[in-house]
């Protein structure tokens, strides 16, 4: 039986780059890097959207971290409103 084969970080993103110059085809690069033309395809296509995130407005990302820091905190004052009313209620037995 034979084992999974695994590729760093830095080979996918060499073998990324060169599908996207467009210089060779897929079947060219895995020829040439001996790995299978799916998986060229599949890391052409990752390298394409790690590009168009490293593009995404900064002001949006930040918008959107807030929004949810927000809704925690909301909770979290939810949360401690009803415990403290809780023991209000049970020092007030006393």
């Amino acid at each position: 039986m034979q084992t999974r084969r695994r590729f760093s970080a830095e080979f996918k993103a060499k073998v990324a780059f060169d599908a996207l110059t467009g210089e060779l085809t897929l079947s060219e690069l895995a020829s040439k890097y001996n790995v299978h033309p799916n998986m060229i395809a599949k890391w052409k296509k990752q390298a394409r959207q790690g590009v168009v995130e490293s593009f995404v407005d900064k002001a949006q990302a930040t918008a959107n971290n807030h929004e949810s820091e927000v809704k925690d905190l909301h909770a979290k004052i939810g949360q401690l409103t009803v415990e403290n009313d809780f023991l209000q209620k049970a020092f007030a037995r006393r």
